[in-house]
């Protein structure tokens, strides 16, 4: 049998629908869309900002309803603009960007500022974005609201932020539980920690929600495949996997950054034994036993994308990288219906 990882787009037509509707917003490549149709629900559509992770997401997942424009239009387009089905939703689904409360850099003096992810994109408040993400709930009212952010939201002066995110969900009728949830636990074949609001509407009799998922860890060698880029010698990248190769792996990281190594701090060396390390587009990920980067495929299976997802003329990496993973996602999605909409 196939590991869970190992998997096509084409298998959705397989999978048996549970009935239940989800609308995406800030969906990037549609990680958390692959997520929710592998556990059987409907996605209907999508919100995205970005002209190009538009275009891969509609190549890929053909949405019905679909609004290239940036999250704060999106909220104040009239309702009879908006179809009948985006008011009857099960899950309203949103990552909200969330490098303003990375624990890169100096975080603290990043909040407040205006910033865009890439050239071509709308310059916006990142930080203002996951209430931006609220007011499109309390104007569709879905039963289910679920936002997925970075860990760094919950340590030290971030935590204030958690707080204003927790009463928002409150005052606008919903009744929130928090998760902090390790992809590896999940399947996937990567440490990656985030944290997980998940909201039921008050006038749901709901249980409270419990996420105790415990799979088998799957290191990178498992997935380990195909012919990575060579290093060149002569450029800093390459004195990088050399300083850093025969140090351990957490460790020499903390060195490096305790050092202001940015640079080191954001090249990961995988080892086939362990687990690799959060999949990040700003990251360079190299073999620890070749002076190469790991292949497209490797970032494609790290972090749980079909195998015949057409990223177009888009970087894999970058796509990767700024996706949830689809397994972790699925995992989720799973036990939500498994343990409310199935039983009400």
């Amino acid at each position: 049998m196939k590991p869970s990882w190992d998997w096509k787009l084409t298998d959705l037509a397989a999978v048996r629908k549970n009935g239940r509707t989800v609308f995406s917003c800030f969906s990037c490549g549609g990680g958390s869309t692959m997520g929710y149709k592998l556990a059987g629900y409907q996605v209907l559509g999508n919100v995205e900002i970005d002209p190009q992770m538009m275009q891969i997401y509609r190549q890929n997942h053909n949405p019905r309803f679909s609004f290239l424009m940036p999250i704060q239009d999106f909220k104040r387009l009239p309702d009879a603009e908006l179809p009948d089905e985006l008011f009857n939703l099960d899950i309203l689904d949103g990552s909200p960007p969330c490098s303003v409360f990375s624990m890169a850099g100096d975080r603290e003096d990043k909040w407040g500022g205006e910033f865009a992810f890439r050239e071509g994109q709308a310059v916006q408040r990142l930080d203002d974005l996951f209430f931006d993400f609220l007011d499109v709930a309390e104007k569709l009212r879905p039963r289910v609201i679920v936002a997925e952010n970075v860990k760094g939201m919950i340590i030290g002066k971030a935590r204030g932020f958690v707080s204003m995110v927790l009463s928002r969900l409150r005052e606008i009728g919903y009744k929130p539980q928090l998760f902090l949830l390790n992809s590896a636990t999940m399947g996937v074949p990567q440490k990656r920690e985030r944290l997980f609001f998940v909201a039921a509407r008050s006038d749901e009799e709901f249980l409270p929600l419990k996420l105790d998922i415990n799979e088998p860890l799957v290191c990178y060698g498992e997935v380990r495949s195909g012919e990575g880029k060579p290093l060149n010698p002569e450029r800093e990248t390459y004195r990088r996997w050399m300083r850093k190769r025969p140090c351990d792996l957490s460790m020499g990281d903390i060195t490096e950054r305790e050092k202001g190594r940015a640079s080191d701090f954001n090249t990961i060396i995988l080892k086939d034994q362990k687990v690799s390390n959060t999949l990040a587009s700003s990251s360079w990920f190299l073999r620890s036993d070749e002076p190469c980067r790991i292949s497209d495929l490797d970032s494609i299976r790290i972090q749980t994308f079909p195998a015949d997802y057409d990223f177009m003329d888009t970087d894999v990496s970058y796509v990767c990288g700024m996706s949830v993973p689809p397994l972790m996602m699925h995992r989720i999605a799973e036990q939500i219906n498994q343990q409310w909409f199935a039983t009400n």
